[in-house]
């Protein structure tokens, strides 16, 4: 979910703040979901006919230097005997380790990322518009990336800004004497053009070359992603159909003698398990993998070796038959620096092109049990350093591990409860509100991570949770118009893929999953403090400003009339725990039971 202003939070809290005065070895073996194609795999490496390149990969950092907390920062393992085990994962202290012993060896190495290495971030990256995660990147040896939707957060001004370098026009320069330097690799936008143009905003596709080796990235978005970015964010820009936009780059990259191509794709499918090791290719070839990324593989041309891809947090390397039937890989890494995908393609010197029947792919944890990276730990304590004051702010205190996941979440329920009491605090008129699941980015941990103590929510903590600074919006909703946005939860844009609304407190209904599109919502059984919604009468409906402007497919959302425009949606979740929890008394859990589920 995208910020509207977050620029503007940054600059007040720097304000604020500045008023206070030896590499270990992969832990791991290859696990059960390396693939390998079936036929013969060829064995002739160096300088003959054959020369196996590794590409390492990743996706959807989302700027979590740090190692994450709570479920964003453990895998989940698959064991032979079926049994799975959660492994605590991801910081870039660590993935830095285990890249660079990753490539030990390996002569020719190439890493690459699918998008959204920024975005949503933890306060020590978003406070400083993530300038710390590009420099940790540069710092990864990064070759490559494609742009997901959140590296148009804060517009294509400031992407362009990100991959050049510059100060910011608002905040200026972080540093004394020293100027930001950008991104020390290319993003890639190929289906990303200027509307009056016509031309992409960034380079479409870039060529890896040593030796005579020679590969090409195509990198694009996701087509949808002016439905999950701020209008402001994608103003005077197009985004066009991935399949269509990679199609043409591969037949220009084989006009130029590069045969060997990799997609780097910001869009993903979800596997049949969650286990980081699960075999999507059992009991046939993609066959344990579903979403749009199974249908863009099965378009994109043969040409096209191999595709990196993210956006739906999932782990995979699975292969998905190409228009010709021919198996390809199609990989991912989950998120947050969790994981990392070691990919071997074998380059044929004869013919320029992979070798598909030589092509395996595995993901590797990166656990927290090797060497941190001294040059990371570094980078990490400068950012820390700056951002600390702001950072250690307590702000409330909680009985518990609130997270947010479930299709009906305990942290979405807080939220929505703390933006109706803001709701109600400007506007005494205000009935319900509604929050969108995509702007809840973590869980609110009960464990201390930086010596606060146990149950202690700090502003570092409560900012990761939403980082977008949006502003709550009040509108007015006819209940006919209630009832059709829970509708669109499951319907339309949203039918594939259902995005779950998160309620206040007095809102309740039925969502029976044994039916299908907008007849999931049982609309008789939506009800305010008891008394069914009346189609007729008029409500006062508190949400964010993404929400207001009718994003993530919620147009009726978009339709309110009477709008007011309130505060930072963060503050206002800021004084909700601070007014309603103490040392003594803090926030319980909430039961995440006002949504009946019907399976």
């Amino acid at each position: 979910m995208p910020p509207t202003f977050r620029h503007r939070r940054s600059h007040r809290l720097l304000a604020a703040a500045a008023g206070l005065a030896t590499v270990g070895a992969l832990a791991a073996a290859m696990p059960a979901s390396a693939h390998q194609d079936k036929a013969t795999p060829l064995h002739h490496h160096g300088s003959g006919r054959y020369q196996d390149v590794q590409l390492l990969s990743f996706n959807d950092l989302h700027g979590n230097l740090e190692p994450p907390t709570g479920s964003s920062g453990r895998v989940t393992e698959l064991a032979a005997d079926g049994t799975t085990k959660t492994i605590d994962a991801g910081g870039v202290e660590y993935l830095a380790t285990h890249l660079r012993d990753a490539r030990k060896g390996n002569k020719y190495s190439i890493t690459a990322a699918a998008g959204d290495m920024v975005g949503a971030s933890p306060l020590i990256s978003g406070l400083f518009h993530d300038e710390p995660t590009i420099e940790a990147l540069n710092g990864l040896d990064l070759d490559v990336t494609s742009v997901g939707n959140h590296e148009f957060d804060e517009g294509a001004k400031e992407l362009a800004r990100l991959q050049k370098g510059g100060c910011h026009p608002t905040d200026g320069c972080y540093e004394a004497g020293s100027k930001f330097r950008g991104a020390e690799f290319p993003y890639l936008a190929a289906n990303v053009t200027d509307e009056k143009s016509g031309k992409p905003i960034l380079k479409p596709y870039w060529v890896w070359k040593k030796n005579g080796v020679k590969v090409g990235f195509i990198g694009v978005t996701l087509e949808g992603t002016p439905n999950i970015v701020s209008a402001d964010g994608v103003k005077g820009l197009k985004f066009g159909d991935e399949v269509e936009t990679i199609n043409k780059y591969a037949k220009e990259l084989q006009r130029q003698g590069v045969k060997s191509i990799v997609a780097l794709i910001h869009e993903g499918g979800a596997p049949a398990s969650t286990a980081y090791n699960y075999d999507c290719d059992s009991p046939g070839a993609g066959d344990g993998i579903s979403g749009p990324i199974v249908d863009i593989a099965k378009n994109v041309t043969p040409a096209v070796d191999a595709l990196v891809t993210g956006h739906t947090h999932q782990a995979y390397a699975c292969t998905i038959p190409d228009p010709s039937g021919k198996p390809r890989m199609v990989t991912s890494a989950s998120s947050f620096g969790r994981l990392y995908t070691d990919t071997t393609l074998t380059y044929d010197r004869w013919t320029g092109d992979i070798a598909r029947t030589a092509v395996k792919s595995a993901n590797h944890v990166v656990t927290r049990d090797v060497a941190k990276a001294a040059d990371m730990t570094s980078l990490i304590t400068k950012w820390k350093t700056l951002s600390a004051p702001v950072a250690s702010r307590p702000l409330g205190y909680i009985a518990g591990e609130i997270g947010n996941t479930g299709t009906e979440s305990p942290l979405g329920d807080l939220i929505a409860d703390a933006q109706l009491a803001y709701g109600k605090s400007v506007d005494q008129e205000a009935d319900l509100a509604v929050m969108n699941p995509g702007g809840i980015r973590a869980g609110l941990t009960y464990t201390a991570t930086s010596g606060e103590g146990d149950g202690v929510v700090t502003y570092g903590e409560a900012y990761t949770v939403q980082p977008f600074a949006n502003t709550v919006n009040l509108v007015d909703l006819t209940g006919a118009q209630v009832i059709t946005a829970l509708q669109q939860q499951v319907s339309g844009a949203n039918e594939a893929a259902p995005k779950i609304l998160q309620i206040s407190k007095g809102l309740t209904y039925t969502l029976d999953l044994t039916k299908t599109g907008a007849a999931r919502v049982v609309a008789d059984s939506v009800k305010l403090n008891g008394t069914a919604i009346d189609p007729g009468a008029t409500y006062r409906v508190a949400m964010n400003s993404f929400l207001a402007g009718g994003g993530d497919g919620f147009a009726e959302l978009g339709k309110g009339t009477n709008v007011r425009v309130g505060g930072d949606d963060l503050a206002a979740l800021s004084a909700y725990l601070t007014a309603n929890s103490s040392a003594t008394t803090p926030y319980p859990v909430p039961t995440a039971d006002r949504i009946t589920i019907v399976k």
